[in-house]
């Protein structure tokens, strides 16, 4: 979980950032500044969202975060399809991310136990 879910967040991450750009050049959110701010924040966020995933309360922050840019698309409308986007990432990230975490883990277990796997 930790590896998927950390990189849908640090991609969504940025995606937000270049959507507050653009919003800030064509005026959306009401102004340059206002909508660097809410994208910046939202952005950063999504970055220390990454650092929870490792916590219980991990995927439901990552849920939150997907809300908040999901309602982001009422000010910049182009995020309903971006923020959908997200969301379906993000469920097959904790749907099949612990998964892939525990085959990993049990790979590496298998080539640690048998030494050289050359």
């Amino acid at each position: 979980m930790r590896v998927l879910g950390s990189t849908v967040l640090v991609l969504e991450a940025i995606v937000v950032f270049l959507a507050a750009l653009v919003a800030a050049g064509t005026g959306a959110v009401g102004g340059a500044r206002r909508s660097l701010l809410i994208g910046g924040v939202l952005a950063l966020a999504l970055i220390a969202g990454v650092g929870t995933l490792g916590r219980p309360f991990g995927v439901t922050v990552g849920w939150v975060l997907q809300g908040f840019v999901l309602a982001w698309g009422l000010w910049v409308p182009s995020m309903w399809i971006v923020g959908g986007i997200f969301v379906v990432l993000w469920f097959f990230a904790v749907r099949n991310g612990s998964r892939i975490d525990a085959l990993r883990a049990e790979r590496a277990a298998e080539s640690d136990g048998t030494g050289a796997d050359n």
